[in-house]
């Protein structure tokens, strides 16, 4: 039940407006001026205060900015008379919901109060909301133990808090727009807008407009003005994917922007004066594209004052199981059969495997095996074609490379896998052709091809 506290030194008045919204099932407290109206704000807490703004003492503003500065969760209506319209039209100025002019009926008591209290329930729930953004895309929950990660952790806590321009490169997959959206809710932004936008997903003629915004009639189809995407995120972050495809034309605006915190919409002639932080992202060599003369330098170093270098899925190996648990476990939400984990020739080919997808790949893999996968334990076979194949690659020409932690008797499996396929491939599936083209018995082959899971595969 909502708590109501009705403040008015009108005896008459004050018993008529508490017992209307006490027939509405409201619990109302009252009090007789403003003193003891704010008396009782201390030591309860109220859902609204409903105050007359004409009062000894301590008056209705005096109430107000009490609830303002010390009960933000409150919410504040004024009760005026026709004489001080005026004070009331301040007093929402200030802080209050709204205000009503005396007398007041039952019915315009309800419909007031109930769009109050809707008003203060949809506040509440943004507040809630943006507190679940901030905890959902802090730094604290992407995924990653790897010297790399940390390393880009360490980053976002020393950056996030200030208005630097960050640069953030790396391949396609690696999770740019997630570190993007780390540092903006990491930071005293947060509760301000987060506005993305892909550059090299809108026709160039479309972007200038998507950015800045355009005015009526500056072009064929351009029926009224319109708001561009650095408006939206004044106040909070805007973060320019994929930066590298943008045109030079654009590019020199972009830079005046930087520079000045200003533009003009297309069509327009008057500035805009916005409070932005600027990310920006690329999968593109900026210091290649400067020298081929397809990007501005002077704007190189304007958003590279804090450049994040976002390694690929390979330099980060380490950071492969904790991924793949984090996947399992969001595709199986409210899954009956459960994928537990993989078998050890699964996991070995997934650690082995070179993900030029990056972390959207291995993302897409876990998805597809859920999805797909009868049994509770995915073995090598039930990976996707393209995985194994890969695995069971025999050695470039240049022969084995020798890296930190080689396997002999995993480069031996993956040799003897090879070869059992290929003679079964070669052999239509007849284990006794296979073994004769191996040179071995056929029980041998039969136990190898358990041994190694490939069940399916040979047949």
């Amino acid at each position: 039940m909502e708590q109501l506290l009705i403040i008015d030194d009108d005896p008459a008045h004050l018993k008529v407006v508490a017992a209307a919204l006490e027939r509405k099932g409201y619990d109302v407290t009252t009090a007789p001026d403003g003193e003891s109206g704010i008396e009782k704000l201390e030591n309860n807490s109220f859902d609204l205060v409903l105050t007359d703004l004409m009062m000894p003492g301590i008056d209705g503003m005096g109430v107000l900015n009490h609830v303002v500065a010390h009960c933000p969760q409150t919410i504040c209506i004024i009760l005026t008379g026709h004489a001080t319209i005026k004070g009331a039209v301040e007093a929402v100025k200030i802080g209050a919901f709204d205000y009503m002019t005396k007398p007041v009926t039952a019915s315009e008591l309800w419909v007031n109060v109930e769009k109050a209290l809707k008003y203060r329930d949809l506040k509440e729930e943004n507040v809630r909301l943006k507190q679940q953004l901030r905890k959902k895309y802090s730094h604290k929950n992407i995924i990653g133990t790897s010297q790399a990660i940390q390393k880009i952790f360490s980053l976002i806590e020393k950056v996030a808090d200030t208005d630097s321009t960050v640069l953030i490169n790396g391949p396609s997959g690696t999770g740019k727009e997630l570190i993007a959206r780390a540092i903006h809710y990491d930071s005293s932004r947060s509760d301000k807008p987060l506005v993305i936008i892909n550059c090299g997903a809108i026709p160039e003629a479309l972007l200038e407009s998507e950015l800045y915004g355009h005015e009526k009639g500056s072009y064929t189809g351009a029926h009224k003005a319109r708001v561009g995407r650095f408006e939206l995120a004044n106040g909070g972050t805007i973060f320019l994917d994929e930066i590298g495809e943008m045109s030079p034309s654009l590019q020199v605006k972009l830079l005046r922007v930087l520079q000045d915190q200003r533009f003009e919409r297309v069509g327009g002639t008057k500035t805009v004066h916005v409070d932005v932080r600027i990310i920006a992202a690329t999968n593109k060599n900026l210091t290649a594209a400067i020298n081929d003369g397809t990007f501005r330098e002077d704007l190189y170093y304007r958003l590279n004052v804090i450049p994040i270098k976002v390694p690929p899925l390979t330099q980060r190996r380490s950071d492969i199981p904790l991924l793949i648990n984090h996947f399992l476990k969001k595709f199986q939400k409210g899954r009956k059969q459960k994928i537990e984990g993989f078998s050890a020739d699964a996991n070995d080919a997934l650690m082995e495997y070179n993900w030029p997808g990056n972390i959207r790949e291995l993302e897409n893999v876990v998805k597809r095996i859920t999805i797909l996968c009868e049994n509770e334990i995915p073995d090598f076979t039930d990976l996707p074609e393209h995985i194994q194949q890969f695995s069971l690659s025999a050695q470039n020409d240049e022969g084995i490379i020798f890296e930190e932690g080689l396997s002999l008797d995993k480069a031996v499996k993956n040799y003897e896998r090879k070869l059992i396929l290929g003679a079964m491939e070669k052999s239509d599936g007849v284990k006794t052709k296979a073994a004769k083209l191996l040179k071995i018995k056929r029980t041998t082959l039969v136990e190898k091809i358990k041994k190694q899971n490939l069940s399916k595969a040979a047949s």
